[in-house]
């Protein structure tokens, strides 16, 4: 059968990424108290495409995603983008999961427990020597009370919601939940998904006991 893709290029110039977008698959990520737990992520994956080759066999990534396992590790994603540079035979490849992690929140008074979900992402690159970079990408929310509202109001304050990042480089396995930590800490107060009339008092005393920008936000994560 004829291969159009495989052909010479009729444009002699090469692309940094071509590939699929937006796929989605179950998997199983690394859990500090439960050991795993389930989730479901969109994943990308491209490669380099050299300016001879016309195109690029956008099949083999789906093949390559199927054989893969679901458990999200570092060995996992090493895995992965070998494989797939080996079916695409290119120099890079580059490989980005989307999903929800799950913790298990109990408020601070009435102990009571309700699950919250963080928005991650978890991006794989590998070049020609096939030494594999990863970086982690955690969203966690926390309050904020503004401290120039406060100093100049009698009664109250400005409160808020900010929406923390932390993104770091990952050259061996680590909890997620050791940053989520971190990112709750830096702000007035963590938020949580179930809160009760002796939680709520809790929630806006130390939070107005602890007043931060934003910008004091992330300076507390950085120096955690």
């Amino acid at each position: 059968m004829k291969d159009i893709q495989s052909s010479p290029s009729l444009v002699a110039m090469p692309i940094d990424r071509v590939g699929v977008k937006g796929l989605t698959l179950p998997i199983v990520v690394s859990d500090k108290v439960n050991g795993s737990q389930h989730s479901i992520a969109e994943v990308d994956m491209t490669v380099d495409l050299p300016a001879h080759w016309r195109g690029s066999h956008m099949s083999r990534f789906v093949e390559a995603l199927e054989d893969w396992q679901e458990e999200l590790s570092y060995q996992s994603m090493k895995n992965l983008l070998l494989d797939i540079k080996n079916r695409l035979e290119a120099e890079k490849a580059h490989v980005e999961f989307r999903f929800t992690y799950f913790l298990s929140k109990t408020s601070p008074v009435t102990r009571a427990q309700n699950l919250m979900g963080y928005s991650c992402r978890l991006v794989g690159k590998m070049d020609n020597t096939d030494k594999p970079q990863f970086m982690l990408e955690i969203n966690v929310p926390v309050m904020t009370v503004c401290p120039c509202s406060k100093a100049i109001s009698d009664e109250g304050a400005h409160s808020q919601r900010a929406n923390l990042r932390i993104a770091l480089r990952m050259c061996k396995f680590l909890w997620m939940e050791e940053f989520i930590d971190i990112a709750e800490a830096a702000g007035s107060s963590p938020v949580y998904p179930l809160l009760k009339r002796e939680d709520e008092k809790y929630v806006t005393e130390t939070a107005f006991a602890n007043p931060a920008f934003v910008e004091a936000v992330v300076r507390n994560a950085r120096l955690a």
